[in-house]
């Protein structure tokens, strides 16, 4: 059965050949570096940890003396496979405001500008359900996979004094600075100060800290706010607290956090370019029909080298 497709419009005249979709989310966590991303993962792929224990480290002697342990353990990325099958009736567009653009042929062909866009626009549809995947996924959910989310939520191995309670507050301007503070307090003392240590949060909760620091008549600001500039202070660059990136994620639920380096996330794919590759095929040819259809295929999965190195905010961890 064809996808179904809707069409309404009540314009008569020529298409001016362009077409406007809707904003849509991106993947900014893998396109400005919040990740590590893994390519070239067929099946599975082994991301090792080394550990040494506090007695690395001993008084010299004239001997050789073996001293410590070297504990070696592993975690498993393993991508899950997606796809995307579209399938679309040439008929469909044959008394649209299109219908010039396809020819005058009983063998018409699906439209150059509607083919343009339906491939950008599945493209950043992918884009989108893949940031929200790898913060907020579910590996049960059809068209999901299990997200950082999911993992700290059920490793029991994550330490408790690092799974800091949330509250449905923080995206508000008044007590943004004092919960970001609550994370920053719980970073263990070995992580605190690594150069790709980031504070990971939705973009609620960066708005609300944008206005905290516009001043005025939010307590914890100068009345004026950063630079004397109050509300106008912001021109969408990059946010810190406490000397720590803040990572904007659209991906992640509201009022919630995940601090983590940056070297300690991982992106699991096969090619990255199966991402990015949809193909468009017409099945007038070897089918003898009238439908074209529109395949994606690739696959996609996350995982934590150091779970015991990372801090979350309202994300309560069922393990402990």
């Amino acid at each position: 059965m064809p996808t179904t497709v809707n069409i309404s419009t009540s314009y008569a005249g020529e298409f001016a050949g362009k077409y406007i979709a809707a904003a849509l989310l991106s993947a900014p966590t893998i396109d400005k570096g919040g990740v590590t991303v893994m390519p070239n993962v067929k099946f599975k792929s082994v991301v090792k940890k080394v550990a040494t224990d506090a007695n690395l480290i001993k008084d010299a002697s004239c001997d050789f003396t073996p001293t410590g342990t070297v504990a070696l353990t592993e975690r498993v990325i393993q991508p899950k496979e997606l796809q995307v099958n579209l399938n679309l009736c040439k008929s469909t567009f044959a008394s649209d405001w299109e219908a010039i653009s396809m020819g005058y042929s009983a063998f018409d062909t699906l439209p150059k500008t509607f083919s343009d866009f339906l491939i950008a626009h599945v493209s950043e549809k992918v884009a989108a359900a893949t940031e929200a995947s790898i913060w907020t996924g579910i590996g049960a959910t059809s068209g999901q996979f299990a997200g950082f989310g999911s993992i700290v939520s059920t490793d029991a191995l994550l330490p408790a004094a690092q799974e800091v309670a949330g509250t449905s507050a923080i995206s508000a301007a008044a007590t943004v600075i004092t919960e970001l503070g609550k994370i920053v307090d719980a970073i263990p003392a070995t992580v605190y100060g690594k150069e790709d240590l980031k504070i990971y949060v939705p973009s609620g909760v960066a708005r609300a800290y944008v206005r905290a620091l516009g001043g005025f008549s939010v307590a914890a600001t100068s009345n004026a706010g950063t630079n004397a500039q109050g509300t106008q202070w912001y021109t969408n660059g990059e946010l810190s607290f406490d000397g720590i990136p803040l990572f904007v994620v659209n991906g992640l639920a509201a009022n919630t956090a995940i601090c983590a380096q940056s070297s300690n996330l991982y992106f699991g794919t096969g090619l990255m370019s199966d991402m990015s590759e949809v193909q468009v095929l017409d099945t007038s040819v070897t089918l003898g029909d009238k439908n074209v259809r529109v395949i994606m295929r690739y696959t996609a999965g996350v995982q934590i080298g150091a779970i015991e190195d990372v801090v979350t905010y309202g994300i309560p961890n069922a393990a402990n």
